[in-house]
C-alpha cells in the first residue's frame, strides 16, 4: 500500500497524537464532515434525515479494546437502548458493534453473552446487529462469535475484509449458512504475509468476493451482501455484474459512510439501488477517523478543500 496509507494507519494508534488532535479545532471541524456529532441524538437525527431520502442507516458507537468488564456492560446497555430508541422512532436503522467493545479482550464468554443480549433485543424489535471486524488477530474469534450466534438467530451479520488472503476461504465456509456479510476493503495496518500489499490486488479480490457472495447458490442459501466501498470504479463493475446476473435487490445493499462520496450515494439512490449509510458517533473518534482517511489518502485533500469552503 502507499506510504501515505501506512503513515495514516500508524498514526491512528498514536496516543500522544490522539490526545492532542482531538482538542484541535481544525481536526474537529474536519471530522464533522463525516460525523453528525458525538451524541446518539445527533446520529439519530441524521438517520431520520437520510430515511426521508430513502437511505437506510447503520449506527455505531466508536471505541474498541475496552479494558474493564464494567465498560463492556455499559456498551451493551447502550446498544440495547439504541435498539429500543430506533424502534420508538420508527427508523430503518441497524446497529454495528465491535467485539472488543463487548469484552472480547477480557472474556470470550462474556463477549458472547453480551452479543446474544443485543441479538435477542434486535429480534424483539424487528432489527439487526452487525459484528464489525477488527485487526487480523481478531478474525478467528469474531467469526466464531458470528457462527455461534447465526446458529440460533438470523438477526446477525458479519464484516469481512477483502485485503486478507484468508477471506476467500472464510467466505466459502460462511456461504452455506445463509450469512449476511458486509464486505470491506480493510482498514488496519497488516503485514504483506497475510494481506494484499497492492491496492489493485485488493480491488480485484473485493470484486471477486462480492460476485461470489451474490452468486446463485449464495442467494439460495439466503445470503445478503453489503457492498461497503466508496470506489466508483468498483461500484460500476459490480452494478454491471448485478444487472447482467439479475441479482435481486433483496440479495445486496450498497453500504457507505456518512459524508463520504455524497454525489455517488445520490447516484446510487436515484438509480434505484438499495443503499445503507453508516453513521458513527461517540467521543473515541480519532482512530476511526484516521483509518477512514487511510482507506483513500486522497480523502486528506478532500477534507482540506471542504474546510476551506
Amino acid at each position: 500500500m502507499s506510504v501515505a496509507r501506512n503513515a495514516l494507519l500508524a498514526l491512528s494508534t498514536n496516543r500522544w497524537l490522539r490526545e492532542r488532535a482531538t482538542r484541535t479545532a481544525f481536526v474537529r471541524r474536519s471530522v464533522s464532515k463525516f460525523m453528525p456529532g458525538e451524541r446518539l441524538e445527533d446520529a439519530m437525527a441524521a438517520a431520520s434525515a437520510q430515511q426521508a431520502q430513502g437511505i437506510g442507516t447503520i449506527l455505531t458507537k466508536l471505541g474498541e479494546n475496552l479494558t474493564r468488564g464494567e465498560e463492556a456492560e455499559e456498551v451493551t446497555e447502550h446498544y440495547l437502548h439504541v435498539i429500543d430508541q430506533v424502534k420508538a422512532a420508527q427508523l430503518r436503522a441497524q446497529v454495528s458493534v465491535k467485539p472488543t467493545q463487548l469484552g472480547l479482550d477480557l472474556d470470550k464468554d462474556l463477549c458472547y453473552r453480551n452479543l446474544q443480549r443485543l441479538v435477542d433485543r434486535a429480534a424483539e424489535r424487528d432489527n439487526f446487529v452487525w459484528i464489525d471486524m477488527e485487526g487480523s488477530p481478531y478474525v478467528d474469534p469474531t467469526i466464531d462469535l458470528f457462527t455461534r450466534t447465526r446458529a440460533r438467530s438470523h438477526r446477525i451479520g458479519l464484516a469481512l475484509q477483502a485485503y486478507l488472503y484468508r477471506t476467500a476461504k472464510d467466505i466459502e465456509a460462511l456461504v452455506p449458512l445463509g450469512s449476511a456479510i458486509r464486505l470491506v476493503k480493510g482498514a488496519y495496518l497488516e503485514p504483506p504475509a497475510i494481506a494484499y500489499p497492492k491496492k489493485a490486488d485488493v480491488d480485484q479480490n473485493f470484486y471477486a468476493l462480492a460476485c461470489r457472495l451474490m452468486s446463485e447458490n449464495a442467494q439460495r442459501a439466503g445470503g445478503l451482501l453489503h457492498i461497503a466501498t466508496h470506489d466508483p470504479h468498483l461500484i460500476d463493475r459490480l452494478t454491471a455484474f448485478i444487472d447482467q446476473q439479475r441479482v435481486p435487490p433483496s440479495a445486496y445493499e450498497f453500504a457507505m459512510l456518512y459524508g463520504i462520496q455524497r454525489p455517488l450515494q445520490q447516484r446510487l439512490l436515484h438509480s434505484g439501488r438499495p443503499l445503507r449509510v453508516l453513521i458513527a458517533y461517540g467521543e473515541y473518534w480519532f482512530p476511526w477517523y484516521m483509518r477512514r482517511l487511510a482507506e483513500r489518502p486522497a480523502n486528506v485533500w478532500f477534507v482540506v478543500r471542504n474546510m476551506l469552503r
